[in-house]
């Protein structure tokens, strides 16, 4: 089968490999699209150690064609979205059964743009946080793919106010397209806010930003930690400023709860899924490429040049 594979030098080519085969409670996806993420850029930078030869690609789309021990046969022909840990760009991916998720609901493309982020988007807002109708909500990272999503998700949860940040004016523009009521830009944060605070703040960023995020959070507020795109060292929070005043300081870890418990994460995406279906949100794919094309793909996402979700070709 065809498939692109990231060598020791960096690059990716597209090859010959062998189609593998379902181990127990795995699933053989035939992939008719895959979708470019974050992990793609990790991995090729370094910060995911993986054995190379690597063929990388976390999230597909297309029909089950083979099953492994344990797996129900009548899942033969199913259309998944599926999360997996690798081998995305070929024609046919390995996935565990438990996160390849019915997607008979969706188109091929929008089930491969699904991914990753979607789930983790309504989860920070309807599992973790718990946003309820009528609460303020902040948004970090607004224009991405997650920000983007979980606006939306607020949205439906009743949120009375979404504000995100971004880090330019061009960002900013884009995210203003997915029911944000106000987006400011990382150089205004947080002094154009005026002192406003949110019932829940979601923050990838982490540093110093993650410390305003504290002096911005309401009392009984829900702070949602997801990732460290900053970079630059911890910021310190006192547990007992939380107590005094209500606060929570919550994480998720999606790639975690993958492996620690893939049916509360599938649960979580089946739900996503079906918000997605019957057009109550929306994801925004806006390139798609040849699977020959996944290495450019991947570096127009590394250098900022992808706004909303691209996704590959593969069938």
């Amino acid at each position: 089968m065809k498939a692109v594979v990231l060598g020791t030098d960096n690059r990716f080519r597209l090859t010959e490999t062998t189609k593998p085969d379902p181990g127990p409670g795995q699933v053989a996806v035939r992939v008719a699209y895959a979708g470019v993420q974050w992990g793609d850029v990790l991995v090729r930078d370094g910060h995911f150690p993986v054995p190379r030869p690597f063929v990388p690609g976390f999230e597909a789309s297309g029909r089950i064609v083979a099953v492994g021990a344990g797996v129900d046969g009548n899942r033969l022909g199913e259309q998944v979205a599926a999360l997996v840990t690798g081998g995305g760009y070929a024609e046919v991916v390995l996935a565990p059964a438990v996160l390849a998720v019915r997607a008979e609901n969706l188109d091929p493309r929008t089930a491969a743009a699904f991914g990753w982020t979607t789930p983790t988007a309504y989860e920070l807002i309807n599992t973790v946080t718990r946003t309820a109708p009528g609460e303020s909500v902040l948004i970090h990272a607004a224009s991405g793919g997650v920000g983007t999503m979980a606006a939306q998700y607020a949205a439906a949860a009743g949120a009375r106010r979404i504000v995100g940040v971004t880090g330019t004016e061009d960002r900013a523009d884009y995210a203003r397209r997915f029911g944000f009521h106000e987006v400011l830009t990382r150089s205004d944060f947080p002094d154009d806010l005026d002192g406003e605070t949110f019932d829940v703040i979601l923050d990838p960023v982490g540093g110093a930003t993650r410390s305003a995020n504290l002096a911005h959070l309401a009392p009984h507020g829900r702070l949602a930690v997801y990732g460290n795109i900053a970079a630059s060292g911890p910021a310190t929070v006192s547990a007992d400023d939380l107590l005094t005043s209500g606060q929570s300081l919550l994480t998720y870890n999606s790639s975690l709860l993958s492996r620690t418990a893939p049916d509360t994460l599938a649960a979580g995406a089946a739900r996503a899924l079906a918000l997605v279906a019957d057009h109550s949100v929306r994801i925004d794919i806006t390139a798609e490429h040849e699977l020959a094309d996944a290495g450019t793909a991947i570096a127009d996402l590394a250098n900022g040049a992808t706004r909303g979700k691209s996704i590959v070709r593969v069938r």
